[in-house]
């Protein structure tokens, strides 16, 4: 993960864990996992999703969306709930990395043995999972509200937060369920021995104020994919991404989870380690495509709405509010925003119409985008930059390139300066490697992801130099003009090694 990044690796690891539900008289390992977040380790404490406690609601699904819910006793549930709750070696003493690496690659009981005294052969299991108790069920009433404005009335039929897209794997009651449990969290209590307590060790999780990180910050998502399907492999994944948007407490980023993630932290880089978020819905789907983004839940309010809950529940419960962790200030006086990279400096917003899309400023005047968000030449264009001196400009494209190109290029000149954004210096050099944008197969309507096209700014250069110097169109109506070798690429075709012949 890099130097860096060591601080903000070890407390996700250490806050990490996962969490089953299951029903009394079956197996231990049920149907129904999460991910969650070690709060506090004296006493253990530890917050997951809530949408593994859908099938023991005594009232059923329905009572998580009915007007003014904000939070639900542990009672809620019914007695034949059983709670289990693991994590990994690491979260229990510095030897703990090292021993897992002495291990084997799965678990006995992953393998389907029975767990025994330890062996030479087959080296030391993880721990077993630890019996925990459900003290609430708690939502932030702000996260609801804004996804309702954001994915509800019409939009709702082209959103899905399903774990699968298909209507064949998941069932119509069953997403309704993982619906109504979406922006619902659990607070746990583990029970744990006298020799477990004075053997745990660990810093308490920090937590990031709401709005503190900004957007295009790095961040580290931690949790366990599948859940509890052999954590020997899956437990504590981590996967790095940005903070791509946010709306009040609704966050999104481009972190890399997987169904069984639910409830697993989100962590900052700056400050190292301050758990953001946690992970609201890992999948998430528009007209039937996947689209690249984990929804999340800022931890801040939502530890907010325990606090408030747990004070009005209970005598012995509401004692454990004062023990949740509390929100981090700026650290040494240094304020948590900066001004960013130079690439978020100079990206901007590109409206043309009732379509958008991202561009790049080239030069104060000047603004790259692709065609298919501003298709027409003459179009007037509205671009919206990050810098408070020149918010919004309009544009005018004045070159786009045509259809049957490979180069998806337009340029918009702006009527006035773009104040305050830096110019980049564009790279003289385009070295080969992967190149990483959605592909469609236009055969079979599939999408695939992480593999995107991207154009050299060596190809644009010399055409863009020589407008913003003479105002001549010319070398970017070059670009209509691809070869064959280009084309072959974009198709995502091997070239022929020689001409087809005739058989006749």
């Amino acid at each position: 993960m890099g130097r860096q990044w060591g601080p903000t690796t070890r407390a996700a690891e250490q806050a990490g864990c996962v969490v089953s539900a299951s029903r009394a008289g079956q197996p231990e390992a049920g149907p129904w996992s999460c991910s969650g977040v070690i709060l506090s380790r004296s006493p253990g404490l530890v917050l997951c999703h809530g949408g593994i406690f859908t099938p023991f609601l005594r009232a059923g699904s329905g009572v998580l969306t009915a007007a003014g819910a904000a939070f639900l006793p542990g009672g809620s549930c019914g007695d034949d709930l059983r709670l289990r709750v693991q994590w990994g070696p690491t979260a229990v003493s510095p030897a703990g990395r090292a021993e897992r690496g002495r291990r084997g690659l799965c678990s006995p009981q992953c393998a389907g043995l029975e767990p025994g005294p330890p062996s030479p052969a087959r080296g030391r299991p993880l721990r077993p999972p630890r019996p925990a108790e459900l003290l609430l069920l708690l939502s932030c009433p702000a996260f609801r509200a804004h996804f309702a404005l954001l994915f509800g009335g019409e939009a709702a039929e082209q959103w899905r937060f399903a774990s699968a897209v298909s209507d064949e794997e998941v069932s119509e009651d069953d997403e309704e369920d993982q619906l109504r449990a979406l922006g619902w969290f659990a607070l746990l209590r583990v029970q744990r021995g006298p020799e477990e307590a004075a053997e745990e060790c660990g810093p308490a999780v920090a937590v990031a104020p709401l709005g503190a990180v900004p957007k295009g910050a790095p961040l580290l998502a931690c949790g366990s994919p599948f859940g509890t399907f052999c954590p020997d492999i899956f437990l504590n994944t981590l996967s790095r991404g940005v903070l791509s948007n946010a709306t009040g407490p609704l966050l999104l980023t481009d972190a890399r989870c997987l169904p069984g993630t639910e409830g697993g932290g989100v962590f900052a880089a700056r400050p190292a380690g301050a758990l953001v978020a946690l992970v609201a819905a890992p999948l998430c789907w528009k007209a039937r495509e996947w689209v690249g983004l984990t929804l999340l839940c800022a931890a801040a309010p939502l530890l907010r709405a325990a606090r408030a809950a747990l004070g009005r529940l209970r005598p012995d419960t509401a004692a454990l509010a004062a023990l949740l962790p509390q929100e981090l200030g700026a650290p040494w006086g240094v304020p948590l925003r900066d001004p960013g990279p130079l690439w978020a400096a100079t990206a901007v917003l590109v409206e043309c119409g009732t379509i958008w899309g991202s561009g790049v400023a080239v030069a104060p005047h000047l603004v790259v985008t692709c065609r298919h968000v501003a298709p027409r030449e003459a179009a007037r264009v509205l671009v919206r930059s990050a810098s408070a001196k020149s918010a919004t400009i309009w544009g005018h494209v004045v070159f786009a390139t045509q259809e049957t190109s490979p180069y998806d290029i337009a340029v918009v000149s702006l009527e006035e300066d773009l104040g305050g954004v830096p110019t980049p210096v564009p790279a003289e050099h385009f070295h080969e490697g992967i190149v990483a944008s959605n592909t469609r197969d236009n055969n079979t309507g599939a999408t695939y992801p992480h593999l995107n096209f991207s154009i050299p700014i060596t190809v644009l250069q010399p055409a863009l130099q020589r407008y913003s110097q003479t105002g001549d169109l010319g070398s970017l109506r070059e670009l209509d003009q691809a070869t064959e070798p280009v084309r072959v690429v974009w198709r995502l075709q091997r070239p022929l090694a020689e001409a087809p012949r005739s058989k006749l």
